[in-house]
């Protein structure tokens, strides 16, 4: 696989570039972000579309590497011939298939997760309860979230921000990948009508959100760990007991409160 930055979103960079009157060494791009890579990393997923406000299953959760937007379901026809990326959600966060991604971007040293049989990849740091002191253990180099070895960021953003802040070139882990890797028969399974997609091990996944809290083992500290527990946990379902009584016959049910002692009587004297 060939290492160079894409195309798509190039016509920004483009005008930025001849606006600061660079283009001789190339230096003065090297470690700006193309536009589907910024536009993937604040991007809302998840939310309703404005298009088809009044359609059934309209949230976005495919992004299109062409338009640098996210959009839904409903969305794909007017999006037919663009690349397209299909997003996750897991604990409330969003994920991409690490199998998708890894086409697009270098995502050594990301540290995955394993849902319903498929590595996924956050594509944004997420909040922490407490931060690990550094030194403890091994953390992301970014926002200090604790990681398993030999990982050093959390999130895709985690990485490629460190990569801006240290100045280095972005080009080298941007890859040109194969549109047709990316086309709208990748969507054949999402049903409109419905709120169920098919992965590829036959996992039932509702609304393409992945919500597996019992598969969620990432290395962290022990209050870190059970905070992330917590927020995975479904609610639970409790069921009210039926009011007891119901089922005995009239006339046997003693009222308690309704006796009361009657004034003592006395033998009369003989």
């Amino acid at each position: 696989m060939v290492r160079e930055a894409y195309a798509y979103g190039s016509t920004t960079a483009a005008s930025n570039m001849e606006m600061s009157g660079g283009g001789g060494d190339g230096g003065v791009m090297s470690n700006m972000k193309p536009a589907w890579l910024e536009g993937l990393m604040a991007e809302t997923f998840f939310g309703g579309c404005g298009v088809h406000e009044n359609r059934r299953k309209n949230e976005k959760n495919i992004f299109c590497l062409h338009c640098c937007l996210s959009i839904c379901p409903h969305c794909l026809h007017s999006h037919r011939s663009h690349p397209l990326l299909q997003v996750r959600r897991y604990v409330y966060h969003d994920v991409v298939r690490l199998g998708d991604l890894e086409k697009l971007i270098d995502c050594s040293y990301i540290q995955p997760y394993t849902i319903n049989g498929a590595k996924v990849i956050f594509l944004n740091q997420r909040p922490q309860s407490r931060t690990c002191k550094q030194g403890s253990a091994n953390i992301c180099l970014t926002c200090d979230r604790i990681l398993q070895e030999p990982f050093h960021f959390c999130s895709l953003s985690c990485k490629v921000d460190h990569l801006v802040y240290q100045g280095e070139d972005l080009s080298g882990i941007l890859y040109r990948f194969d549109e047709s890797d990316f086309t709208i028969s990748q969507f054949e399974g999402l049903r409109m009508d419905g709120s169920e997609v098919i992965d590829d091990d036959g996992h039932m996944i509702p609304s393409s959100i992945i919500e597996d809290p019992l598969q969620y083992r990432a290395s962290s500290c022990s209050n870190e760990a059970t905070s992330d527990s917590v927020m995975s946990q479904e609610p639970e379902v409790i069921k009210k007991k039926k009011k007891k009584g119901s089922g005995f016959l009239p006339g046997i049910v003693l009222s308690l409160s309704s006796r009361r002692k009657g004034a003592p009587q006395r033998a009369p004297l003989s």
